[in-house]
């Protein structure tokens, strides 16, 4: 890991090809969460392909609106949902239908890190 970020509505991990960003317990992620997370990504990542990888280890909404706004980022290569949660995974499955790049869903981190150090390469 090359750096770990505390925000007020979530925690952020920087890797050499994703981020991992875990999401406050409650939050309602919107637009202003979604230009953040962009500003860091764009931070991080400047002209370099990353994966965007969300470990929903907590209970929280999204507005499915975001999706557009994160499809038009050039330089992420693809969105990852982890969860063991039934409910979080179907959940995914609606969200998926909103983005316009590539969108993984798994069980387990480890699996996450495989598709996104291979999407990074296509």
């Amino acid at each position: 890991m090359r750096e770990s970020l505390t925000l007020d509505f979530c925690n952020v991990s920087i890797y050499d090809n994703y981020m991992v960003v875990v999401i406050n317990e409650g939050v309602t992620v919107l637009l202003k969460h979604n230009n953040i997370l962009a500003e860091l990504a764009k931070d991080y990542f400047e002209n370099k392909p990353f994966v965007y990888i969300t470990h929903r280890l907590n209970s929280y909404s999204v507005d499915p609106n975001i999706y557009i706004e994160t499809s038009k980022i050039d330089n992420l290569r693809g969105f990852a949902v982890v969860s063991k949660d039934y409910k979080a995974r179907s959940n995914a499955e609606v969200e998926k239908m909103f983005l316009s790049k590539p969108f993984g869903i798994f069980s387990e981190l480890e699996e996450a890190y495989e598709w996104a150090n291979k999407m990074v390469k296509i």
